[in-house]
Order: structure tokens, then C-alpha cells, then sequence
């Protein structure tokens, strides 16, 4: 028999493990792929939906096509009308494909404009069949889903390059009981929320049948959303708990396209994933219920105070600190207008102000920091506001440090043993460190990528001088770049999490960044790695 030379042998088997990597990757169909479906397919979804199928552009192109060709400075910046844009987000960063090859932008007022990271379709989804039918159809051609209710998404997971959006802003029921049963128990008075049902209206909802619900501060924030998927935190969670704590009941559609009604009952498993398991990893949303309580009259208000130096800034910091525990004995949290109002009032806003260009980035801060060392709380907001300084040699930059949302522990803390994905750093939590780092249209892409990445290569590790490594933060407020996103977001519970994801969506039809599976799947959710 001849022999075979060494080289020729080494090169086959090379050619074979490739050809055999290649056969294990999975990617999803893209314009031009030979799956990607046909004009004529899309128009039968258009049609079977009842027209509710639209294309997407990016707000900038949006308001281009407008009457005298843009948008006034009062539309770009307001959340409720971007919230009628179907490719709008509210921090418009995430609609650029900056790491697209060759980057793809749409700037306001700009002469050239991609698609950026905004998906090609979006249904407007006005009926649990809408959904459906989306979902279906997305699987069947193996296409990359977004799920959209209000676009007040700060990690850019409700958006994405050659994407199917699903969007449920039409979503906007609600509906109010006094008491909601599990099975035979009766869980008390609660509220059941379409997903598309901002916070501003749900709140004038609560409030003319005396309830209130546990929210967020801002307009646009979809209650039965992303925000509580994330956890939820709320100014009234040191009395009541997170959102995710309060919520008793979904309805969501998963990627089979069944319509499932989750509870500690029936599907218990998905029903721990919902509740903290991160944003728009597990389904479509239809609605969900929340615990109710009596509403209340509040003293609220916020002082605003001027420092003439960062170290004068980091000095009113440390003393603040010292007085971190002064309202835990009423359950207070931190904000400061003094006059009187109702709670659902004092929580209320038309509007969110929005439209601006942000990297954000965040820890929580554990209550023993607070009590073992408040005047390291001085050094690290100085440093912080003394790297912000950096910023100001990038064009259109500035940084800010916000000092914390402090509402947690009290009932978030009492919540410890609610068994659901909520990290347990909540738990021990005094108050959440946001940082936002902001740039403009005339910002070079150069500084923009600096900006981008500024929490992870400048701020935390100023950070963790109080917070101490690993440690973890709200997946609703963080950086898209977070390394250990597993612990980070998810603290003990990824791995019960992936379990659960592959249970109930074994094709990773829903993949967003940094959620559960996504470690699966390249930067853009479309090839397997």
C-alpha cells in the first residue's frame, strides 16, 4: 500500500474538524440567506395579522419623512412620542450599529443614514394571536426576535440588526380586583397589566380605585415589561418589596407559540425565571398580575445641593452616607421637593426627557459599606467625578455619577426567602450607584468607543474600592459590557436559569444581550459560537 505523506494526512483531518465545526454552528436567516423569507411570505404575515406588519427605520430617518423633514427638538427628546416610532429607543445610541463592519449610523439631521442595530419588520402586536402568529412565523424561518414594549431599555435588548421586532405597545389593558385567586387562594386585591401599559397611565389608573402598584419613577417604564424581568426596583420597595416580589401571575406566549398561564401553580419553573431572570429572555409578555395596596398620602421632595469642588462634592458624600439608615425605621427612601401629595401622584410623570446618547454602568452598594466605612464613600465619589473629568477632552462628552437610588432593604431585605431569580444582592442591597456617560452626534466614533466601554476600563474599579469585587447590580441599569454578566445580573441562580431556558425555548428563539443563553450566540444573537 502507499504511503501517505505526514502533511497531506495533518491537512484532511484539518478539513474535516473544520467542515465539522461548521456543521455545528447554527446561524439564524438574514436578507440574502437562501431561507430568509420571500416578499410574498411577508405579505401573507402582513395579511393574516391584519396589516399590523410595518417596516422599521431608525428615529432619525423616522423624522426625516415628516412634514419639513425632522422632528422639533420637543419630539426628539420626548418618550412618548418615540414611544409611536416602531425602530425608536429611548437612549438612540442603541439604534446605531457601531460595531457593524463598516459601522452603520443614522444620525439626527445627518445626510446618510443605515439601519443600524433597528430591525428590518415589526408587528404591532394588538391581540395575543398577533404574537402568536409572530412568534410562529419567526421560528419557522428561523429568524432573530426582539421583543419591544416601550424602548426605555438602557442595554439595547429590545433591538437588533436584520431582526424580527415584536412590539406590545398596543398592549394596554388593565383591570383591578379585590381579590385574585391562585388555584383556590385568594391572593387579595391586585391588578392585572397589559405588557404595553406605561407607568404613567397605570398609576392615574391605580389611583381612581384607590390602589397603588409597585413601580418605577419614569412615564414610559411598561410595568409587566422588562422592568419587572429585571427585578423592578420602586420607591415604595423598602414598605412593599420589588415588583418581581409582588407579581402573582403571567400570561405569555413562549417560543412554541403556546399561550401559558404561569404562577407558583402551573409552571412554577418559568414563573422563578420571570420574576429577575433578566428582559426579554423567556417570551412575549401579554400581561401580568400584581399584589395591590391602598394608596396613601406622602411628604416628598428633593434637595439640590452644590458643591464648588469634587473634593467638597465627595466630602457632602461621606456625611451623607453616615445618615444612610436615618429613614429605615419608616421604610423611607431617598429623594427631596417638600409638599404633600398622594403616593400615586408623587410617582407620576407625563413624560420621560430621553434622546440623548448614554453608556451606563452601575453596582448595588451592600449596607455594610455603609455601616462599616461611610467615609470611603467621600474618596470614591471624588475619584469618580475627578475621571469625569477625562471625558471633557472627548469631543461632546461629559459623565454623570448619580449617587445611588436608595430603596432598597427594609421589605426587599424581609423578601429574602421569596423564592424566585431576583439576585440575592438585592437583598443586602442599601442602594444602587448608577454612572452615565454621555456623548453627542459630533462625537468622533474613536471617543464614542472610549465612552462605551469608560465604566468597565475607568469607573469600576473606583467603584469596587467600597463595593469590593464581584459584585452584583440591577440588569435593568448596567453595561453592556459586563465581562461575568452570569453572576453579575444573576448572583447563584444562572445555572437553574439555563436549565429553565432550554426547557422552555430549546432553540434560543428569545436571545438578548447578556441574558440567559446569550454566552450561546455571537455579539448580534445570529451564529451560534
Amino acid at each position: 500500500m502507499r504511503s501517505i505523506p505526514t502533511a497531506l494526512i495533518l491537512l484532511v483531518c484539518a478539513l474535516s474538524s473544520a467542515s465539522k465545526e461548521d456543521e455545528r454552528q447554527t446561524c439564524r436567516n438574514i436578507p440574502g440567506s437562501a431561507g430568509y423569507p420571500t416578499s410574498a411570505a411577508w405579505s401573507a404575515l402582513n395579511k393574516t395579522i391584519g396589516g399590523r406588519l410595518v417596516k422599521v427605520v431608525p428615529s432619525a430617518k423616522y423624522c426625516a419623512s415628516l412634514p419639513g423633514g425632522a422632528c422639533t427638538d420637543a419630539q426628539w427628546t420626548s418618550a412618548v412620542f418615540r414611544g409611536t416610532i416602531p425602530g425608536a429607543m429611548n437612549t438612540v445610541n442603541w439604534e446605531q450599529g457601531y460595531d457593524l463592519s463598516p459601522p452603520s449610523l443614522c444620525l439626527r439631521n445627518a445626510t446618510t443614514c443605515g439601519q443600524g442595530d433597528v430591525p428590518i419588520y415589526s408587528v404591532e402586536a394588538q391581540s395575543v394571536v398577533d404574537i402568536q402568529t409572530a412568534v410562529k412565523f419567526a421560528s419557522s424561518n428561523k429568524l432573530r426576535v426582539v421583543v419591544k414594549a416601550s424602548g426605555h431599555d438602557w442595554l439595547g435588548r429590545s433591538t437588533a440588526p436584520n431582526s424580527l421586532l415584536i412590539r406590545t405597545t398596543g398592549l394596554q389593558n388593565s383591570s383591578f380586583t379585590e381579590a385574585f385567586f391562585i388555584g383556590t387562594e385568594n391572593m387579595g386585591s391586585a391588578a392585572t397589566v397589559g405588557s404595553g401599559l406605561p407607568m404613567g397611565v397605570l398609576y392615574q389608573r391605580a389611583k381612581a380605585n384607590g390602589k397603588i402598584i409597585i413601580g418605577g419613577t419614569a412615564a414610559t417604564v411598561c410595568a409587566a415589561g422588562g422592568y419587572l424581568q429585571g427585578a423592578g426596583h420602586s420607591a415604595v420597595a423598602p414598605i412593599f418589596g420589588l415588583a418581581a416580589d409582588n407579581v402573582l401571575e403571567f400570561n405569555i406566549v413562549i417560543a412554541s407559540g403556546e399561550l401559558l398561564k404561569v404562577n407558583s401553580i402551573s409552571y412554577p419553573d418559568l414563573f422563578y425565571a420571570l420574576r429577575g431572570g433578566g428582559a426579554g429572555s423567556w417570551g412575549v409578555i401579554v400581561s401580568a398580575t400584581f399584589r395591590t395596596f391602598p394608596t396613601f398620602d406622602v411628604t416628598y421632595g428633593v434637595i439640590d445641593l452644590t458643591a464648588s469642588s469634587n473634593a467638597a462634592a465627595g466630602a457632602l458624600a461621606a456625611i451623607h452616607a453616615q445618615h444612610m439608615f436615618d429613614l429605615e425605621a419608616v421604610h423611607g427612601s431617598q429623594y427631596s421637593y417638600y409638599t404633600s401629595a398622594n403616593i400615586n401622584d408623587a410617582l407620576f410623570q407625563s413624560d420621560d426627557s430621553v434622546g440623548n446618547d448614554m453608556a451606563m454602568g452601575s453596582r448595588l452598594i451592600p449596607a455594610s459599606a455603609y455601616r462599616n466605612a461611610p467615609a470611603t464613600f467621600g474618596k470614591m465619589y471624588e475619584e469618580l467625578l475627578d475621571a469625569g473629568t477625562f471625558d471633557r477632552r472627548l469631543v461632546g462628552a461629559r459623565t454623570h455619577v448619580y449617587p445611588g437610588a436608595h430603596w432598597v432593604l427594609g421589605q426587599v431585605a424581609a423578601n429574602i426567602n421569596v423564592s424566585s431569580a431576583v439576585n440575592p444582592a438585592w437583598r443586602t442591597a442599601k442602594s444602587l450607584l448608577t454612572l452615565g456617560n454621555f456623548w453627542t452626534d459630533q462625537t468622533p466614533l474613536a471617543d464614542v468607543n472610549v465612552l462605551r466601554r469608560m465604566f468597565q476600563t475607568t469607573q469600576l474599579p473606583i467603584v469596587e474600592q467600597v463595593t469590593g469585587p464581584n459584585g452584583g447590580t440591577y440588569s435593568n441599569e448596567a453595561d453592556v459590557f459586563e465581562p461575568n454578566f452570569q453572576t453579575t445580573f444573576f448572583g447563584p441562580n444562572y445555572a437553574k436559569l439555563s436549565g429553565i431556558k432550554s426547557k422552555y425555548d430549546p432553540e434560543d428563539l428569545f436571545i438578548v444581550p447578556l441574558g440567559v443563553g446569550s454566552e450561546r450566540w455571537d455579539q448580534w444573537g445570529l451564529c451560534t459560537v
